[in-house]
């Protein structure tokens, strides 16, 4: 059991999630005015940046770590790419949030693809 106990802390933190959204769906506004707006999204691009170049260069030097540093970019890409398209106004705002999803997907893609392939790595030095 004591190696299970984080996957078993997982599938309860899912159970709990549950009514927590509920909670959130009916307590939370619809809009809401946002400090530090642009902080946030240059924030999220600033951790897709590190995640493409610490995967790129973990990988190049054929550090098994990249499989990890692309599962936390291909996240943080999707994260990107939700907030794009559930933020943006009508129109062209919504048109350029898509085209940049799109982008974002093929990104998290190939993180998905460097994460879980077949590539052989070695293990990273002490």
């Amino acid at each position: 059991m004591s190696r299970k106990w984080p996957l078993v802390l997982l599938g309860a933190s899912a159970i709990l999630l549950v009514p927590w959204m509920v909670v959130l769906a009916v307590t939370l506004p619809g809009s809401t005015q946002v400090d530090n707006w642009p902080l946030a999204w240059i924030g999220l691009d600033v951790l897709m940046a590190a995640g493409c170049a610490t995967t790129a260069l973990l990988g190049l030097r054929g550090d098994a770590r990249a499989r990890l540093t692309a599962s936390a970019t291909a996240s943080v890409a999707v994260l990107d790419a939700w907030f794009d398209i559930t933020t943006a106004g009508t129109g062209a705002p919504l048109t350029q949030a898509l085209l940049c999803a799109v982008a974002e997907a093929a990104l998290a893609g190939a993180c998905v693809h460097l994460a879980v392939g077949r590539r052989r790595y070695r293990r990273p030095a002490p």
